[in-house]
């Protein structure tokens, strides 16, 4: 019984050696060369009229300073372009505040400066908010002649002094 027992075994063995196949492994072909995607822009898309930093980045936003004729405080057709521009911002930025700070050149009584800087500065004001800023959103300071660009006595420093300086307030 055991010679019985012995070659059986050893015939299990030799089957199950025998129909075991051997296994293949199958190569993968791996690419090592480095895969180059375009970068994706994961930022959030945003209105560039609505990004407080835009400031800097929208060219009409740059000019801040508007220009005016002497003893005038309307404001002139290459102002309004600027202002247009401004007022957009602002109605797009109910939280921005802005100070309008109205300047006048060296001739002149000091209050005749001081109330024509003022008239300036509420020509502007006017101009802002009749393009769509909210009156709210407005400060009118006057300088007068107090803070001068230019210190020379001649039209050419007095026509920078005739100014505007359009302020954004920082919180």
């Amino acid at each position: 019984m055991n010679a019985v027992i012995r070659i059986s075994l050893a015939i299990m063995l030799a089957f199950g050696l025998v129909a075991c196949k051997k296994k293949t492994v199958r190569e993968e072909v791996v690419d090592d060369t480095p895969v180059t995607q375009a970068p994706v822009d994961s930022s959030p898309v945003v209105d560039e009229w609505a990004d407080p930093a835009s400031l800097d980045r929208i060219p009409c936003l740059r000019q801040r300073v508007v220009y005016f004729d002497l003893d005038r405080s309307d404001v002139r057709s290459e102002g309004a372009e600027i202002l247009a521009c401004h007022a957009r911002y602002l109605s797009n930025r109910p939280n921005a505040r802005v100070t309008l700070e109205g300047h006048a050149d060296e001739r002149g009584s000091r209050e005749y400066n001081l109330g024509l800087g003022e008239r300036r500065g509420n020509g502007v004001r006017d101009a802002l908010t009749a393009s769509g800023a909210s009156s709210s959103q407005l400060t009118v300071v006057s300088y007068g002649e107090e803070r001068p660009t230019c210190t020379s006595s001649d039209e050419s420093c007095w026509q920078q002094n005739r100014r505007v300086e359009i302020v954004y307030n920082v919180k």
